[in-house]
């Protein structure tokens, strides 16, 4: 690939992408600067390189795969207000409820919010996360939280001794009540819920599979809404991926 590696395009794109939390203008504006210089010619010069794609397969499948446990779990800003109104942090940490399910190593649910019917907003409520969490939201509910799938298993892959498909659904259904119910036996994680839910890809990539082996492939930032249909997750990545969905509760027509 010559010398440039995905680390060097890294480098490139750092100097010029203005990525930092606390960017001004005036930082946005060197980096512009920056980017008009001689960087265009390096930058220029990378892509060119990933053309040939041995950096895009280093990117896609790194050699070094972490373990979920090697990552920093996710945290959340949880705002309200004072007793005089004025809009506060409550917490910036990571959630109270973190589900580790023993029957599929590395599978972690971050259960960040759940609502009720219509949110009052008075500010002071408590975090409803001390109280647990449940599989799915009814009907005018909601539930936020985060999930680290782990790494795609590896030729050959069995389950911890013991595991079977009645124990690995009744924990679920032990740690987030009701979500063991709703996955088919013999369905290979195929599952149907009476949720609207919206998905973001976090970090890594996955898989989305409906019926008849539809499938479409994921990368980060990629985004789904599933419309109550009947589907299941594949990491495709000897990594693990981390997703986000807002689940809203409704009504099968």
């Amino acid at each position: 690939m010559g010398r440039f590696s995905a680390r060097s395009l890294a480098k490139f794109s750092w100097r010029w992408w203005p990525r930092g939390k606390n960017k001004s203008a005036d930082d946005v504006e060197l980096s512009d600067r920056r980017f008009e210089g001689g960087d265009r010619r390096q930058v220029l010069q990378a892509l060119s390189a990933l053309a040939g794609g041995s950096a895009l397969a280093a990117i896609s499948h790194p050699a070094d795969a972490k373990d979920a446990s090697e990552l920093p779990p996710p945290k959340r800003a949880l705002t309200g207000r004072n007793e005089a109104g004025k809009s506060v942090f409550k917490s910036f940490d990571v959630t109270t409820t973190v589900v580790e399910i023993d029957a599929n190593p590395g599978l972690t649910f971050y259960e960040v919010y759940r609502t009720e019917g219509v949110p009052g907003l008075t500010g002071v409520e408590p975090d409803p996360m001390l109280n647990g969490t449940k599989g799915f939201p009814g009907p005018g509910g909601t539930i936020f939280r985060l999930i680290s799938y782990p790494p795609k298993r590896p030729e050959g892959y069995k389950p911890p001794p013991g595991v079977t498909f009645e124990s690995g659904v009744k924990e679920l259904s032990d740690k987030l009540p009701g979500m063991g119910d709703h996955f088919e036996k013999g369905g290979g994680g195929m599952h149907t819920t009476d949720t609207i839910d919206y998905g973001v890809v976090v970090r890594g990539e996955m898989t989305l599979e409906l019926d008849d082996g539809q499938k479409v492939h994921l990368r980060q930032g990629d985004c789904i809404v599933q419309n109550g249909t009947r589907h299941r997750w594949r990491n495709p990545l000897p990594e693990p991926c981390l997703m986000a969905f807002v689940s809203l509760g409704g009504k099968r027509g």
